[in-house]
C-alpha cells in the first residue's frame, strides 16, 4: 500500500470519472468501486480539499435498471435511459458521501449553458455557493434534454469547461488507461507511459487512441482535447486509471501518477489573457478619481459609489472598459451588473443596491478577479 500523507498539493479538484471507471469494465455500476473514489474524496473534503465530480454513466446505469444491454442508437432512447439513470446514479453518490456526512448537490448542464454568459455566470455561481457549503457537486451532462445541437460531447470535455469555469487547480481524468502511451499499448508490448506533457502537438494527438472499453463515448483523444483546455486555463491535469490504489489521494498529494500536463499559465494570467482577447468590449463605464486610482493602484475593485457614468448597452458577464474622467481606458474587465441596472445604482453605497434593484449579484459592480489593469 502506498503511503499517503495529509498534506495535499490542491486547494480545488475537479474529478472526472469515466463510465468504465464506474462500471470497472461491467456492465453495470460496480459500487465497491464508487465507494473507494468517494472514501478518497472524503479524506480530501475533511482537508479542507474542495472537490467537484464530473461523473459519467447516466446511460448505463439506466440500462442496468430497465435491464437493457445493448445501447440504443437513437437519440430519444438514449435520452429516456439517461433520464431513469440519472437519479440512479445520483442515489449512489448521495447514499456513498452520506456515510462520511457529507452532502451532494446535482448540477446538469449543457453547452447552451456555458456559451451563454449569464447562463455561464449563473452555473459558476451555484459551483461557488455549492463549495462554499460544504456540498460536493455532482455534475453531468443534461443527457435527457441534449439535443445533437446543445451536447458537450462528452464529459472530458464538460470537466475541462468546469475546471475552467471554476478556477481549479487540478482537473484529474480517470480512465481504464494508466496516462498517455507513446503507442497503443494493446498492440504494441514497447509502448511506455508519457509520464509528463508539457506540449501538445499534431505528434501527441497522433498517439491517442480511442476508448478501450467501448462503455463510454470519449477515448485519449477527448482527454488530451480536454487536458489542453484545462492547462490553458491555469490548471494542472493529469490522466490516471482509476483501478490505480489510491489513486484520488496519490495524485492530490502530488504524487506522479499517470500523465501530467503542466498548465500554460497561472490562473490570473490566463484570465488577463482572455479579458485583452476575447469579446469585444460592449460598453464602458467612467469611474471617478478614487475609484481610478482604487483600482489602478491599490488592486481593489471597481464598486458603485466610484462609477459616474455608464455608455453602451451591455448585459451582466459581458466585458466592459473602465474609463477615467478624462476619457483614457485604465482597465478592462467582466461588469457585474447590466448597463440598465448599472445606470440606477451608480454613485451609490454596494449596501443600497438591494433596495434598489430589489436584488444584488454582487457588492461590486466588477470583481478584480475579473479585472485586467491596463
Amino acid at each position: 500500500m502506498p503511503t499517503l500523507h495529509t498534506s495535499f498539493s490542491c486547494r480545488r479538484l475537479v474529478l472526472k470519472l469515466g463510465t468504465s471507471v464506474l462500471t470497472a469494465g461491467s456492465p453495470q455500476l460496480n459500487r465497491p468501486r464508487m465507494l473507494e473514489i468517494v472514501r478518497q474524496c472524503a479524506r480530501l473534503h475533511a482537508a479542507g480539499v474542495e472537490v467537484v465530480v464530473v461523473s459519467s454513466a447516466a446511460i448505463t446505469a439506466g440500462r442496468e435498471r430497465l435491464g437493457q444491454r445493448p445501447a440504443p442508437l437513437a437519440m430519444p432512447a438514449k435520452q429516456m435511459l439517461a433520464a431513469v439513470g440519472q437519479s440512479r446514479l445520483m442515489a449512489n453518490y448521495e447514499q456513498f458521501f452520506d456515510i462520511y456526512g457529507i452532502a451532494v448537490g446535482q448540477v446538469l448542464l449543457t453547452r447552451s449553458d456555458l456559451d451563454d454568459r449569464s447562463r455561464y455566470l449563473s452555473a459558476r455561481d451555484t459551483l461557488q455557493a455549492l463549495l462554499a457549503a460544504g456540498i460536493v457537486p455532482i455534475i453531468n451532462e443534461n443527457d435527457a434534454i441534449s439535443t445533437e445541437e446543445i451536447k458537450l460531447g462528452d464529459n472530458d470535455n464538460l470537466s475541462a469547461l468546469v475546471s475552467n469555469l471554476i478556477e481549479a487547480d487540478l482537473l484529474l481524468i480517470l480512465t481504464d488507461q494508466p496516462g498517455l502511451f507513446t503507442a497503443d499499448p494493446r498492440t504494441d508490448p514497447t509502448a511506455q507511459l508519457i509520464a509528463e506533457v508539457e506540449r501538445i502537438d499534431d505528434e501527441l494527438r497522433a498517439l491517442a487512441g480511442g476508448s478501450r472499453s467501448g462503455l463510454g463515448t470519449g477515448g485519449m483523444s477527448t482527454k488530451l482535447a480536454a487536458a489542453d483546455l484545462a492547462r490553458r486555463g491555469g490548471a494542472e491535469v493529469v490522466i490516471a486509471a482509476g483501478a490505480v490504489e489510491e489513486v484520488v489521494l496519490r495524485v492530490a498529494q502530488g504524487e506522479r501518477v499517470g500523465t501530467r500536463f503542466t498548465p500554460l499559465a497561472n490562473r490570473l494570467e490566463s484570465r488577463k489573457r482572455w479579458l485583452l482577447g476575447g469579446p469585444a468590449p460592449a460598453g464602458h463605464v467612467t469611474v471617478d478619481d478614487g475609484a481610478a486610482a482604487a483600482l489602478t493602484r491599490q488592486g481593489r475593485s471597481l464598486l458603485p459609489v466610484g462609477v459616474v457614468g455608464v455608455e453602451g448597452q451591455f448585459e451582466r458577464g459581458e466585458t466592459v472598459r473602465i474609463c477615467n474622467r478624462a476619457g483614457r481606458e485604465i482597465a478592462r474587465g467582466l461588469t457585474r451588473y447590466g448597463a440598465a441596472s448599472l445606470k440606477r445604482i451608480q454613485g451609490r453605497r454596494s449596501e443600497e443596491i438591494a433596495g434598489i434593484l430589489g436584488y444584488e449579484n454582487s457588492p461590486e459592480v466588477v470583481h478584480r478577479d475579473d479585472l485586467v489593469v491596463l
